[in-house]
């Protein structure tokens, strides 16, 4: 075939550390199949573009990406795809911005969403080397270089799953030093590249799935509702961050079929169709009690003599800051706090700002804040309050599994994440539940497990139980054997229902006794 045959030229940038070798395997199907591909060594990074790292920053790597670009005669009627994985999209948005009458498609590779004035630095996941090099750019370092990581370092940048000891090996016998500017530069764009089309390729063993994006556009934030847009598609792989390496057979189809236009759309938040299952309606009719509204705390207060016990439920997330209606005021939450009146406690619901994964530390300040608010509450009885945590808050049990106070009868989970996910950059932070668990001592915790949970999530509940069972914590499980993660709006109320009961039945046990 001849080149001026081609319909698509791919055009390739790899990630932090990594050079044009990582995409030898994916390039050589898509060449096959009848595409161009030009995988782009980036200046300082691969060994045939050496460079003094002072002289690099993210310009030169748009300026590798803009080259390549002009290299496609623009005479042939190919359309160029371009595609960037990790760090590489940064320098893609910026040489698409510049050339966007060029450019068919964006494709996104398990990475960031990059914003106009922000550096790569930002989508560093792991938050302690973050914060890190935030330093050394303050103190106005920006010409040196960050090391690679060694074989068993790779998990601070992204899940190795599916990375069998040769291709970790390769990948680490390959990799460079990052120029540090390129991280440090701010991107800069005019906006011109908004108006190419976008596919998004998630690696769902990284932590990332479509489903999860649809429910961050579900919440309503207007920064996200792009992701909804008829230009913008989306694909999901069952592997780790280095799908090049782990799956190339399975990217290459995926870039073919991102190229020809197809991938799941989302649906826009406030559509015409199903309510999204956050707002979905709870399963179990309970008394509708008001609400009793204390700053970030709301409190659903039963008929009777006081002062009473109370069950605080805190919701998971990330959540985005613009979410509308607020997580205390979802159908699920407010459920379980009117369910917990009913069984003759206070039901509470609070907001903490757990909008970014960066938030935990300032997440766990508002929830004990709020804690002590309604311990306030001459209503309550400080003695006796209860804490049940959802989904992405499962990490904010650890400080009160750490050290439990005397008047938290109990801990209860439903569905929770219970130890960092490799893509989320905490695995030196305090917040891993399944170490915690053993200081717990005797406070009795009450795990609802859904059995049909992400395999990475199930992961760390599966660690939880085992340090659980290795220090005789007092742990009850309640399992819904079909349920997916949020099963009280995603599975049959038949299915959901006893557990529910059981689950409360236990904590206002513990509670009352």
């Amino acid at each position: 075939m001849r080149r001026e045959d081609f319909v698509h030229v791919f055009i390739m940038v790899a990630g932090v550390f990594t050079g044009a070798h990582v995409w030898e395997e994916t390039a050589a199907r898509l060449a096959a199949a009848g595409s161009a591909v030009h995988t782009v060594p980036l200046t300082g990074v691969d060994p045939d573009r050496s460079a003094h790292p002072g002289n690099v920053g993210l310009e030169t790597h748009i300026e590798d990406v803009i080259a390549a670009i002009d290299a496609v005669d623009a005479a042939s009627g190919q359309e160029i795809v371009l595609v960037g994985h990790d760090y590489g999209i940064h320098p893609v948005l910026g040489a698409a911005d510049r050339r966007a009458e060029r450019i068919a498609r964006v494709v996104y590779l398990d990475s960031g969403m990059p914003q106009n004035g922000v550096p790569a630095l930002a989508t560093v996941p792991d938050q302690v080397l973050r914060a890190q090099l935030a330093e050394r750019a303050e103190a106005g370092e920006r010409e040196g270089v960050l090391a690679p990581p060694g074989l068993d370092g790779w998990e601070r940048w992204g899940s190795t799953a599916d990375l069998d000891e040769a291709a970790l090996k390769r990948l680490t016998d390959l990799a460079a030093p990052q120029p540090l500017g390129t991280l440090l530069e701010p991107l800069r764009l005019t906006g011109a590249v908004a108006a190419v089309p976008v596919s998004g390729v998630l690696c769902a063993r990284n932590g990332a799935s479509i489903d999860l994006v649809q429910r961050l556009v579900d919440f309503g934030d207007p920064a996200l509702a792009a992701l909804a847009e008829p230009q913008v598609s989306f694909f999901e792989l069952p592997t780790g961050h280095w799908p090049m390496l782990s799956g190339p057979d399975a990217l290459a189809d995926v870039l073919l079929r991102a190229a020809a236009g197809e991938g799941h759309r989302l649906r826009p938040a406030g559509a015409d169709a199903a309510k999204p299952a956050h707002l979905r309606p709870f399963p179990l009719d309970v008394p509708e009690l008001p609400r009793d509204r204390q700053g970030h705390v709301d409190l659903y207060v039963p008929d009777g003599v006081g002062p009473l016990p109370a069950v605080v439920f805190v919701h998971g997330g990330p959540v985005p800051a613009g979410a509308r209606p607020s997580p205390r005021e979802w159908p699920t939450l407010v459920g379980y706090a009117r369910m917990a009146a009913a069984a003759g406690t206070i039901g509470v619901t609070l907001d903490h700002r757990l909008h970014d994964l960066s938030d935990y530390d300032r997440a766990a300040a508002d929830i004990a804040a709020g804690v002590e608010l309604v311990r306030a509450d001459a209503r309550v009885d400080a003695d006796r309050i209860a804490l049940w945590f959802f989904s992405g808050g499962g990490l904010l049990t650890t400080d009160w599994l750490t050290r439990p106070p005397a008047w938290l009868r109990c801990l209860a989970a439903s569905y929770p994440v219970l130890a960092p996910l490799p893509a989320w950059g905490l695995a030196g932070s305090r917040f891993h539940p399944a170490r915690a668990v053993e200081q717990a001592g005797p406070l009795p915790v009450v795990l609802l497990r859904a059995g049909r949970e992400a395999p990475e999530i199930a992961a760390t509940v599966d660690a939880f139980v085992t340090a659980a069972d290795d220090s005789a914590a007092r742990l009850e499980l309640i399992d819904v054997p079909n349920g997916f993660h949020g099963f009280e709006t995603l599975n049959a109320p038949e299915e959901t229902i006893p557990a529910l009961r059981q689950a409360m039945r236990s904590v206002v046990t513990h509670l009352t006794r």
